[in-house]
């Protein structure tokens, strides 16, 4: 992916160095627990609940005040930019007026956000509560070592598919999966998630669509490293790792199958108006 010397997004916080200390709990049943959580966009509230974390007495870091890696910065802040520049024009052909830019909030270890106090184990997530993303970049290593799913356009597929949340977020697709959680169904809940993960695997690839066409991003190869990631990353997949077995009702973010059969059409089409239609399909399909 072509990424070194471009421009960089102003909406990058560094904190890494910075963050609260939580005490994690759980032990061995622990990490085989969390690798459901490591998922993109993840509830990193959910997962702190129930292993443990102490949330009280936590400060949260302010600022710029990590000592980072500054080629992770640099990254994540060129491709934070594409999607801005992607997503403002998205905005603007189909009417729907100024795109309000997120923060993306770089951290290490564990991070106060608007959901709750999250480690890094929870992967990369967006915070509906205070539209910001928030990513550990140590994740796109892990990504690769524990994934198999290395490579620079992966972790653009990652940061692409967190700001589709935030996209969904202000096109009120998100509230529909609150309605339907709030119900108390979990089967319902589950599906519900579904459809919004893989709608935004959907708008990842649309936004690599209008990059592409655009920035010329994309070198030999690219595209095979997000298909592979979306693969490694299905629930199923994931699932089988953990616990040698898939088990449907229980998946959140929907099968490698459909993960990368959505990526993969928002990036052949590049058509925004097709994800409204496409949140109905998206978990039926496949």
């Amino acid at each position: 992916m072509r990424w070194k010397g471009r421009e960089q997004s102003k909406n990058v916080v560094d904190q890494r160095g910075a963050g609260p200390k939580v005490a994690m709990g759980g032990g061995l049943i622990g990490v085989i627990l969390l690798a459901f959580f490591v998922l993109m966009g993840g509830d990193p509230q959910a997962a702190q609940r129930f292993l443990g974390g102490d949330q009280q007495g936590q400060q949260q870091a302010q600022g710029n005040g990590g000592a980072g890696d500054d080629a992770a910065k640099e990254f994540v802040s060129v491709v934070l930019k594409d999607t801005e520049n992607v997503w403002s024009k998205i905005f603007q052909q189909h009417g729907r007026g100024d795109y309000k830019e997120p923060t993306l909030n770089l951290f290490s270890g564990q991070v106060r956000s608007g959901c709750g106090i999250a480690s890094s184990k929870v992967g990369p997530f967006y915070c509906p509560a205070d539209q910001q993303i928030y990513i550990d970049p140590s994740f796109f290593e892990e990504l690769r070592t524990r994934h198999n799913a290395g490579g620079d356009f992966a972790a653009a597929y990652v940061i692409a598919h967190e700001v589709a949340h935030h996209v969904q977020r202000l096109e009120a697709y998100t509230s529909y999966v609150d309605r339907v959680r709030a119900q108390g169904n979990e089967r319902a809940t589950n599906q519900a998630s579904v459809r919004l993960e893989l709608q935004a695997d959907y708008l990842a690839g649309v936004w690599a669509h209008h990059a592409q066409r655009d920035y010329q991003i994309l070198e030999e190869g690219d595209i095979g490293e997000a298909i592979n990631a979306a693969n490694q990353i299905g629930d199923d997949t994931l699932q089988k790792k953990s616990i040698g077995y898939a088990i449907p009702e229980r998946f959140t973010h929907g099968s490698a199958k459909q993960r990368v059969y959505w990526f993969s059409k928002g990036l052949e089409t590049g058509n925004f108006e097709d994800c409204a239609q496409l949140f109905d399909l998206a978990y039926d399909k496949l």
